[in-house]
């Protein structure tokens, strides 16, 4: 068993607000420069609707992530052959106007224009060419809050039937944060020629080496989430570092440290690498359960034996026991990874949105006591959507996750009228009474180091080779030497 740890955040989808300050806090911290204009390396997007770039998750178009080819997984965008033949040319990037022209106005012109009869404008100009826009066709959040409207909403691949965001009656929205998922089985490192991206031993942060980088973009094409961005000024890729400067000293990532509506927890998971390649040769429906069978118990002695004998020091071990999001995704089962049949194994997990509890019984409008579970089939925000988006299709393991989520509602709003529900609700979801009053403590009352638990990196008493050690499996071998299996 090679046991080793992964800082990983966790988005609770229904506290989120839509108000970009995480966004905004990356930007100014990380690509205020010139060549990143147009990055987000924190973005978040309204879903159902296109996203960031236009239509990333359309891997027919982008050719990103992994596919089984046999008893292997191979990089769905080429081969070894087609990377030498398209070493100069990537059929699969996403354009410039997929993302948007970042624009900025003249500003200047409104106090230095010379006196005319018309009052003098600020007028929008592109920041890569410096020349006029007449008409702004986007931006990094061009469709926020319209996503749940039919003009973006049908154009969503998670969706099974565009007529449900035809009608007002049937119409749902809701926000989707998404920052680089740091992969355990990351095809943006696989596909690098020049071994630029590299996997980080000691917290699995996916980092690119400025040094190596030739901008070739197969990082680009290869990320099925388009979360690798090239930089047109320097000629590298650059893309989310998990803010590893402020993780390495213990503190948390400014996009969750900003955050209005408290919805990102942080925390350390350890996993058995040696599963990591087996787990993802599953179907789609089951790479939920492959996923969380890989995470580990830190209370288990063995693991915590295993993961020393791998350099994973006390400290990290740890914040593993008291780690928010191996309750969340291990423990309680309610977090889940972005589209997991891309085959990264992503290390980002989200809380499904849920849809309200009715407070009264149709046209009577007598307000229920303890709130009313509606029918899975009359839910604003279909199981079936919500499948697509975190489960791969399984819609049974978003069922057990929401029930609990209902339960979890209807028992505490008994609670807090003094008028306790029947523990059946809890039972029935598969919760007790002590896992829904730590569920709510976490989900509402939770301090900052509650939801934040990040060990400070002792890096000198780690060797060398762990900084730069690989995922150790598939064609993540090896980074420095030799060649893929």
């Amino acid at each position: 068993m090679d046991v080793r740890a992964q800082i990983v955040m966790a988005f609770h989808l229904d506290k989120c607000i839509g108000c970009h300050t995480c966004s905004l806090a990356c930007k100014n911290i990380w690509s205020d420069r010139r060549g990143t204009e147009y990055m987000w390396w924190n973005n978040v997007e309204t879903k159902p609707g296109v996203g960031y770039p236009r239509g990333w998750e359309d891997q027919e178009r982008y050719r990103g992530g992994w596919v089984r080819s046999g008893h292997r997984l191979g990089l769905k965008s080429m081969g070894r052959g087609e990377t030498l033949a398209s070493l100069f040319y990537q059929p699969n990037l996403p354009s410039i106007e997929d993302y948007y022209e970042p624009f900025d106005y003249d500003y200047g012109n409104l106090a230095g224009a010379p006196d005319a009869a018309d009052q003098p404008v600020a007028g929008a100009f592109s920041q890569i060419s410096g020349k006029p826009i007449e008409e702004i066709q986007g931006s990094g959040n061009w469709d926020d809050d319209l996503g749940g409207s039919r003009l973006y909403a049908a154009k969503d691949s998670n969706l099974s039937d565009t007529a449900i965001v035809e009608s007002y009656a049937t119409m749902f929205m809701q926000y989707l944060p998404r920052i680089c998922n740091h992969c355990l089985h990351p095809s943006c490192v696989a596909s690098c020629p020049s071994r630029a991206l590299y996997k980080r031993g000691e917290d699995g942060v996916v980092l690119v080496d400025q040094n190596i980088c030739r901008g070739w973009r197969f990082c680009v094409s290869a990320c099925p989430y388009k979360k690798v961005y090239f930089n047109w000024k320097s000629g590298t890729a650059e893309k989310c570092i998990f803010c590893y400067p402020r993780v390495e000293t213990g503190q948390v990532n400014a996009c969750a440290q900003s955050c209005v509506g408290r919805i990102r927890y942080v925390g350390v998971l350890l996993y058995d690498a040696d599963g990591v390649e087996a787990a993802l040769m599953k179907e789609d429906a089951q790479l939920v359960e492959a996923t969380r069978a890989l995470i580990l118990d830190p209370r288990d002695r063995q693991v915590q034996l295993d993961a020393a004998k791998n350099g994973v020091s006390e400290q990290w071990i740890a914040a593993a026991l008291s780690s928010p999001v191996y309750t969340l995704v291990k423990e309680f089962r309610m977090a889940f990874p972005l589209h997991p049949e891309f085959r990264t194994m992503p290390m980002t997990y989200y809380i499904p949105s849920l849809s309200p509890v009715l407070s009264v019984q149709g046209d009577t409008h007598r307000l229920l006591e303890q709130g009313y579970i509606p029918a899975p089939e009359t839910l604003r925000v279909p199981y079936d959507y919500l499948a697509r988006l975190l489960a791969g299709g399984n819609r049974q393991v978003i069922e057990e996750a929401m029930g609990k989520l209902f339960a979890l509602r209807v028992f505490m709003r008994g609670e807090n009228l003094g008028r306790p529900a029947d523990t059946a609700v809890l039972s029935r979801a598969g919760l007790d009474r002590e896992g829904a009053l730590r569920l709510y403590r976490l989900f509402t009352l939770a301090g900052f180091n509650e939801r934040n638990v990040i060990p400070p990196q002792q890096r000198e008493d780690e060797e060398s080779e762990l900084r730069r050690k690989e995922a150790g499996f598939g064609i993540l071998k090896k980074v420095k030497g030799g060649s893929d299996d």
